[in-house]
Formats: C-alpha cells, structure tokens, sequence
C-alpha cells in the first residue's frame, strides 16, 4: 500500500507539471466494470493547507443505480490517521480515488450524520466526464426553472440537519451529498437566519463564520487533483462561497465535487483556489475552515455528478453599489452577485439587509428614502424610487426593503419569454433619525354633485406616528366623459392600488420581461397620497397597457382575447389619478361617492 501511495503521489507530481504543456493529459481511468470488493487504492484531499495528503481506501462494493437510473456509486471505507479522527468531512466532495494509479472517482457521498465509521461514496469518474460533453452542448435553458425540489444536493456546512430521518430502513435516505461548506463572509448572524428558508428553497443551506473570502491573495500553488477550489456566489464587500475538492484537471478545465452544488446546469460562478486552515472533527459533521483566494476561472457546469470550471474565463456577474447617506458619512458597498434566477433575488435581498442592519446609525425609528436602478439590458432601467419606515407590525424595516427589492428581481426573473441580462444594480439610501409613518384618517369633499368637466378637491388628514395632523388638498377633475350616476373616488396609499392591479385573474399573470419592466414602474411610491376616480364600465388590461371604460360591444368582440390569458378584466375603471408628495409612508385607504349629473 505505501508503494501504491507513492506511486500516485508521482503521478500527481508529474501529471501537474504535464497539465500547464499538454492540454489532454493521459490519465489513466479504471472503468466501473473493473472495479471488485475488497481493492485498495489511495485517495487525495487537503486536511490543513494548499497541499492534498493521501488517505487510505478499500472498496466495499457497488451501489446499482443509487442517486438515480444508471447512477452509481462505489462504497468505500477511508482508513489511516485522519480520515479515521475526523471522520468524512465537509469540503471533502470531489477528492479523487485512485486504485492501482488509475482514477477511479470522487468521494462525494456519505452515510448519515453520525456514522462512527468513515464510510464514504464514490462517484464514478465516467459519469463526471460526461459533464465535458454537456460542456460543448448549448446552454440548459430549463436549469434556471426547476423546483427546489428537483434539486438534489446539499450545500451547507456545520449545522445542517438531515431529512432523512423518516426513512431510516431505507439505505438510499441516508445516503447524502457530502455537504459543501457554505461561507457568509462579512455577514451578520441574523440577516443569514432571516433569510435561512429562502436560501434553503433555492437549494443552498448557509452556514455562518468557517472561513473568509479575500480573492487579493496570491495562492502561488497550482490546482491539482486534491486541491481545495471555491464557486463564489456573491463576491466583494460581502462574499458567499462554497468549497469542495478537484477531481480532475488538464489545461482548459477541471471537475470537482462529485455532486452537485445547486444542480442549476449551465452556471456563471467565479472559481477561486481555496486555501485549509483546519479540518475540524465533529460526529455530526466535520468540516473544512477554508479560505478562498486567489480567482482562476469560472464555473459553467453544475450537474448532477461534479461541477465543471474553466480557466482563464471571467465569469459574468451583476455589480451592485450601495450608497448611505444621512450618516456621519456617506458609505458604499461595492459587490458582484451570480446572475441565477434562483439565486440572485435571495442573495439581493440579504445582502442589502445585512448592509442597512450593519450601520451603526440604523435604529428601530429609522426611516430610508430608496432611489436607484436595475440596468437590464435592451430595456428601459427599472425604477427604485420609494419610502420605507418603521411600522407597528414589529418588522424590520430593512426586511421590508429587502422583500420589497427580492420581489422586483423575482418578476423579472419569472418571465417565461427570455433570460434577463442584469447589467447591474445601484441603490442610494438617505437615512432619517425618524418614525416618519402616518395613518389616513379621514378623505372629504365639500360637494355631492358635480358636472363632467369639474373640479374637485379632496381633503385628507393624516395621523403621523406621535405626531399632530397633516393635512393635504388633492384637485383632481371629473373627465368630460363621465357618465350621469355615482362616481367612486378612492383615496389611497399607493399599495392598495399596485394590489388592486394585481388582483384577481391578473394575480398570477406572468409577461414577456418588457412589459413586465413596464409594469413594475408604472407602480405607485408609497410616500405619496392618491386620488382615484373609479366609474362602473370594465376596464382591460393587456400586458402593461389599460383600456379602460370599454364599450359593451368592444369588450364582446375582446371576450376570445381572455382564454389566451393576455387580456384581464375588471368591473371598474380607472378614469382619472392625481398625488400629492406627504414625506411620509402612508397606510390607509377611504372610498367617497358622488353623483356626475
């Protein structure tokens, strides 16, 4: 056995300086078909380092088909020192298996938490190199759109539970992706558990603290069979990132993990070499403290048995800045985020809560005035402008904006016609030491009766938080086509009119990204006070355009429009909208009625 190790050692050696000269170096693979219970082999990973260290490994047997039709998986016991000590860690997936100076495969799988064994899976290095023809092929369009569900991995790291307790007697329960730890550097503890079950539904399990993201840093070693390599999901003032083991490595690409990080398919994920500061031993779940370094490439293939990475290719992520103001100095963050429609809407969303929950002047009577952009390409910049403050239903009032923001990059991403190309993301933020939040009170006005043509003015009173009345007068004139009988006049903030948009048949309506962009800016600032006319004809709604107060005899003629779920009706029309700017987020909304003579 030791001449096995040292046998493979030199191969290592030498195939790594063989990798920067020929772009296919020969590799010897030992097909699953050759493989027998009872061979010895050695297999490479990083305990402490940049340098892989040998363990150790005998073949149990063959596991037919295990993670799914034709997938199969070698049962391994690890054996020597520390494979025995701490057990199959964390950051392990990919380590290569060697059986007679062949390759093998990938330790990727383990046998549920608290195994007192070091029993391990290997993925065939057949089924990964698959990956290298999926490579060539044109992009998985549908990645982007599987339910969480179909996404059988497990990204995570030191606390991650296990599901499979319900189905103890069955061997392939307990038969689990080695976890990929998951490292939130620059985060604060409570924006990672806020946000734990959106990240959980798209696929990924965070883990706080074990290790650091810092791509300045040199790592003047090469990447080898063994070494630890990082997929960043969000780099720069705050990073996200995972860590597993290569597999396999020539001049142009290498594998790693032996499963998948987020099984997403085609992926745009910067690729570090990763550096080990310590293996830490646990019999629930050891893992790896590692940091990422130095960027080599990107990652493009996440599949169900490795993910692939290429040298050389600069990944393309959305860059978004953060700017404060209102503070003893403005402050910027500056950050990239993947561009996945899984992943970025949450990554959005607890980055930017974590930024405002990280400054020292944020407070629970805080209020923020939003302005910025998302910059999607080929399409007008989506608009950001509003107004959030605290509110007496105890959520934080950067969760709202956080939830706000994750709700706009979710309906851009939800269009079933194109891949949004997010070219960036710039948010300004003006801090207010204050509650500013008020309460419509009262809507009124000195008339019962008009004429089409007239004006009105509309009186409202609002009731700030602790604070005395405002009052504002809203003019707004009765369209020369109104119609005798009641009018309604709806006064309202502007959530109540962007949820009567969306109500109804229209609720679930997904949109071409146009005029779904369209849409989300014709939304109304919660910071204003509106004045709606509302008379009794249908209104349709085509995509982003309204028609309303619509004959009886067009809307027949429009009725075969609705079965292809283009066309939306509602019993009223819009005829008429006027604001008045309040400085304040305003809640509340009254209905007055008068008569059009």
């Amino acid at each position: 056995m030791k001449f096995a190790v040292r046998f493979v050692a030199s191969l290592l050696l030498a195939a790594s300086s063989a990798f920067a000269q020929n772009p296919a170096p020969n590799v010897p693979i030992m097909p699953l078909s050759e493989i027998k219970t009872g061979m010895k082999g050695v297999a490479y990973t990083v305990f402490e380092g940049t340098k892989p260290e040998p363990m150790d490994v005998q073949v149990l047997g063959v596991l037919r088909n295990m993670t799914g039709p034709k997938s199969d998986v070698i049962l391994v016991r690890l054996q020597g020192k520390k494979p025995e000590y701490t057990g199959v860690v964390a950051g392990m997936s990919g380590s290569p298996v060697y059986i007679d100076g062949k390759l093998v495969g990938a330790i990727a799988y383990r046998i549920g938490e608290f195994s007192k064994e070091p029993i391990a899976g290997v993925t065939p290095i057949g089924q990964m190199l698959e990956i290298n023809a999926m490579d060539e092929a044109p992009a998985d369009t549908e990645a982007s759109s599987r339910k969480p569900e179909m996404q059988a991995t497990r990204t995570g790291g030191p606390g991650v539970s296990s599901d499979a307790a319900g189905s103890a007697n069955s061997f392939a329960s307990v038969m689990q992706p080695i976890a990929t730890p998951l490292v939130f550097s620059g985060f604060d503890e409570n924006a990672i558990k806020m946000f734990a079950p959106q990240f959980a539904s798209a696929g990924v399990t965070p883990v706080m603290g074990a290790g650091s993201v810092d791509t300045s840093i040199k790592q003047p070693e090469p990447l080898v069979p063994g070494s630890a390599v990082s997929a960043l999901f969000v780099r720069g003032d705050m990073s996200i990132a995972g860590t597993c083991t290569v597999t396999y490595v020539d001049a142009q690409r290498l594998l790693a993990c032996g499963h998948p990080i987020l099984n997403y398919g085609s992926v745009n994920m910067p690729m570090t070499k990763a550096e080990v500061l310590a293996t830490l031993p646990s019999p629930a779940n050891a893992f790896k403290i590692v940091n990422a370094t130095e960027p080599v490439g990107a990652f493009v293939q996440d599949r169900h048995t490795g993910i692939l990475g290429r040298f050389g290719t600069e990944p393309k992520m959305i860059p978004v800045t953060l700017t404060f103001h209102g503070t003893s100095k403005p402050k910027t963050f500056h950050y990239e985020v993947l561009n996945n429609a899984k992943i970025t809407p949450v990554a959005m969303m607890a980055t930017v809560f974590n930024a405002l929950q990280g400054m020292n002047e944020y407070g629970e009577d805080t209020t923020y005035r939003m302005q910025g952009d998302i910059d999607v390409a080929g399409f007008p910049k989506l608009d950001l402008q509003n107004m959030f403050a605290p509110t007496d239903g105890g959520q934080p009032t950067a969760y709202s904006i956080a939830i706000s923001l994750g709700e706009k990059f979710n309906r851009i991403f939800d269009n079933p016609y194109e891949t949004p190309n997010i070219k960036g993301v710039e948010l300004n933020f003006d801090l207010v030491k204050d509650r500013r939040w008020a309460r419509l009170e009262t809507a009124r006005t000195d008339v019962t009766e008009v004429r089409p043509g007239d004006e009105i003015t509309i009186e409202t009173v609002l009731r700030p938080y602790r604070g005395e009345q405002v009052v504002r007068e809203i003019p707004i004139k009765i369209p020369t086509s109104s119609p005798k009988g009641q009018l309604r006049i709806l006064v309202s903030d502007g959530d109540t009119l962007d949820k009567m948009r969306r109500t109804g048949s229209n609720a679930n309506r997904r949109f071409d990204l146009g005029a779904t962009i369209a849409i989300l800016n014709k939304e109304h600032e919660n910071s204003r006070i509106y004045v709606s006319l509302l008379e009794a004809n249908p209104q349709a709604m085509v995509q982003d355009k309204v028609m309303p107060t619509l004959p009886v005899s067009v809307m027949n003629v429009m009725e075969g429009m609705r079965g292809t779920q283009d066309m939306v009706v509602v019993a009223e029309s819009s005829v008429n909208e006027a604001s008045t700017p309040v400085d304040y987020v305003v809640a509340g909304a009254q209905v007055i009625t008068i008569d059009v003579k």
